[in-house]
């Protein structure tokens, strides 16, 4: 008899810990969401929401109306036949003592049910369910165990590893602990507030309830939410109180949010002379070291102020003064290394980039450095124009010379940023600086693409050289691997081409990056260029696909006319943007249809030439006479990318192609005429592939 389901209690865990940091809290309250939920899946325990808030010092599950018994199951196992299993009397023969044995349970218990195969022994085994208080210390001590982070450490006897030690324990399930051990301390019913703001002592807790509140009165917000909201408000009030509008960084906010327990801001003041220091070294000076939010005033232009998210409340003009002190030391490095880069032109620092290494196998950056000039401009030869060309070779020159300049040492994420600085400052062109400048984006999947020509260019030849480097010496991304984050190159090499309307043929450019890498004398493996070809394919199915919203058989048609051709991302796309619009529509299927045919009955013929005088069937000579005119018409549509029109004049074969499987047999005897009529479907098979390999589009998927 199955039992009545029993009431849930809540269950309350929290791994108290030392300080986190910020980086490590949100991935592991996610982990700690993810693995307890198929934690109480495996052990058959039904459960309501659970929620993983946290701080720096405490990842915290809990788990409303945790049912306080597993869920019973009945599982039967079969076993011999019946013919086999019983003798002629009745009685179990070896094989179902046997089987019952083995089973665990008695012969008498043993059932007959019918199968397809006949009337079999089975062996029905009825497991109630065990109390969930007797199975929560086994299943939290695995749950804390099995976390796992980037770092971790060991800090006592136990050797047991975690990111930070491990310094309490709180488990309740209904009110009353959940005893279990880990790294030595046993589990209770007490945690810890604020290392500063509580008193110290351990505070008894009952419920999520209690806890939150005990824990709000010694200093601590546990909801990150709540935390977040504190943040924006109080840094929204205090903008507004200076006029000004905050820098938005969501990166930031997230830090200070998993940095503090409870939240207070601040804000406090710079010298205005470092004003004089481009607005992106201030504000990567004040992120980067110290976690500080910029103000904005009402132009854009930064104003004098930081704000500091502090893990303690009172003593805010100490706060603020020594907050104060640090970033005025941060900014006077700051100006001396800008002060002193400029004292060098960009160019002089190549011969610099001799004593950096790209890779260990691929040389230098100054080696780098030539590929990408040598490439860029090619590149600019074919997508722009003659000042395109010599901005992008310029730019090429110098883009990677920023990489040896003291403000990009000390901060490197203002590589291109600081490259752009000092171009303009040397007398640059403010075409070649931009570019500079641009060359590292997309720098992640969500990021905009460079906005000028030679940004895009410049962008374009760094990544098919890096990728043609890799790829040559065979270190290539494999499985989840991908080291050197080259699907992030390959993607953003797909979308510079489809979303800055650039039309390219990959393999010549792959061809060419790799004759530059042997040139430099760097050993390149046979099979790169074909492999990076795939790899293009690759992630232009990803885009097609997740962000065109394209159907994947049509991409595959388009791609499948591809792959011994250009390889041009930009008309892969618009052409199965096309093909997609057109599938809606009536006649797509016919189309469809009408290819498939002469397909698949000269898949084995490559001979195209007709013979129009031994034509002999009405329906074969308007066959021929529709495939004349189609051909006269869609190759040059097609190559004037109006692939509606095309599609419209291929469509327009399907009646002559019915009527011509209809009124006269291919395959006949007569080995003359029927070598006329397979080269007739040929033509008609080749005219569709100038479009799509249209086999492998699923008709059915309309």
């Amino acid at each position: 008899m199955r039992r009545k389901p029993e009431k849930g209690y809540e269950l309350l865990l929290e791994i108290g810990t030392e300080e986190l940091p910020a980086q490590v809290v949100p991935l592991a309250l996610t982990e700690l969401k993810d693995r307890a939920i198929q934690s109480l899946k495996d052990a058959r325990l039904r459960h309501g929401t659970i929620k993983t808030p946290g701080t720096p010092r405490r990842l915290t599950v809990w788990v409303q109306d945790l049912a306080d018994y597993q869920e019973a199951i009945s599982t039967a196992v079969m076993g011999p036949s019946k013919a086999v299993g019983f003798d002629a009397q009745g009685h179990p023969t070896k094989a179902a003592i046997g089987f019952a044995a083995s089973q665990g349970v008695p012969v008498s218990a043993l059932e007959v049910r019918t199968t397809p195969k006949g009337e079999y022994l089975f062996a029905v085994k009825k497991d109630p369910g065990r109390k969930t208080t007797l199975l929560l210390p086994g299943l939290l001590s695995e749950l804390v165990g099995g976390l796992s982070f980037p770092k971790a450490m060991r800090w006592n006897e136990t050797n047991v590893r975690f990111a930070r030690p491990v310094r309490w324990l709180l488990s309740l399930y209904g009110g009353t602990p959940v005893r279990f051990e880990f790294a030595g301390l046993k589990a209770g019913d007490k945690t810890l507030g604020h290392r500063i703001l509580s008193s110290g002592r351990p505070l008894g807790v009952k419920d999520f309830r209690s806890y939150e509140k005990a824990l709000e009165h010694a200093g601590v917000i546990v909801d990150p939410d709540r935390r977040r909201a504190m943040i924006v408000s109080q840094v929204e009030r205090i903008a507004q109180q200076k006029r000004g509008v905050l820098h938005r960084d969501e990166a930031l906010l997230e830090q200070a949010v998993f940095s503090v327990e409870m939240p207070q801001v601040v804000i406090g003041s710079f010298d205005p002379k470092y004003l004089d220091l481009p607005k992106d070294v201030l504000m990567t000076a004040m992120k980067e070291h110290q976690g500080y939010f910029s103000l904005l005033g009402k132009n854009g232009s930064l104003l004098p102020h930081f704000v500091a998210v502090v893990n303690m409340r009172g003593s805010e003009a100490t706060i603020t003064a020594g907050n104060e002190r640090v970033l005025a030391a941060r900014l006077a490095d700051a100006k001396f290394f800008f002060d002193e880069d400029r004292k060098t032109r960009l160019e002089s620092r190549l011969e610099k980039l001799k004593g950096v290494t790209f890779h260990q196998k691929l040389g230098t950056l100054y080696q780098k450095v030539g590929r990408v000039t040598a490439l860029a401009t090619k590149l600019a030869d074919t997508l722009g124009d003659l000042d395109t060309v010599e901005h992008c070779r310029q730019a090429a020159k110098l883009c990677k010379a920023d990489l040896v300049t003291g403000m990009v040492g000390e901060f490197p994420t203002l590589q291109g940023v600081m490259g752009r600085e000092y171009a303009l400052h040397d007398g640059e062109p403010k075409a070649v600086a931009d570019a500079i400048a641009e060359h590292y984006r997309p720098r992640f999947a969500e990021d905009a693409i460079p906005a000028s020509l030679a940004g895009k260019i410049l962008s374009l030849a760094d990544r098919f050289d890096t990728l043609a480097a890799f790829f040559s010496v065979g270190l290539v991304p494999s499985g989840s691997q991908d080291p050197f984050a080259l699907r992030r190159q390959a993607y953003a090499v797909i979308r510079i081409l489809v979303e800055g309307a650039l039309s390219l043929g990959l393999n010549a450019t792959i061809q060419d990056a790799v004759r530059l890498l042997k040139e430099q004398g760097i050993p390149v493996e046979d099979k790169a260029a074909g492999e990076l070809q795939r790899f293009f394919g690759e992630r232009l199915r990803y885009y097609a696909q997740e962000v065109a919203r394209l159907r994947g058989d049509l991409v595959e048609a388009v791609l499948a006319r591809w792959q011994s051709g250009a390889f041009d991302p930009r008309d892969i796309l618009i052409r199965s943007q096309v093909l997609q619009a057109f599938a809606a529509r009536r006649e797509f299927e016919a189309l469809v249809i009408a290819f498939k045919r002469a397909e698949n009955i000269t898949k084995a013929q490559t001979e195209d030439k007709v013979d129009a005088v031994s034509l002999k069937e009405e329906v074969e000579k308007t066959l021929y006479t529709a495939v004349c005119a189609a051909e006269d018409v869609a190759p040059g549509l097609i190559r004037d990318a109006k692939y509606e029109d095309a599609l419209k004049a291929l469509v327009a074969l399907k009646g002559p192609i019915d009527a011509f499987f209809t009124g006269v047999m291919v395959m006949v005897d007569d080995e003359a005429l029927r070598r006329n009529r397979l080269a007739l479907l040929v033509r008609v098979r080749n005219l569709f592939r100038q479009y799509a390999d249209f086999s492998k589009i699923n008709i059915e998927l309309k």
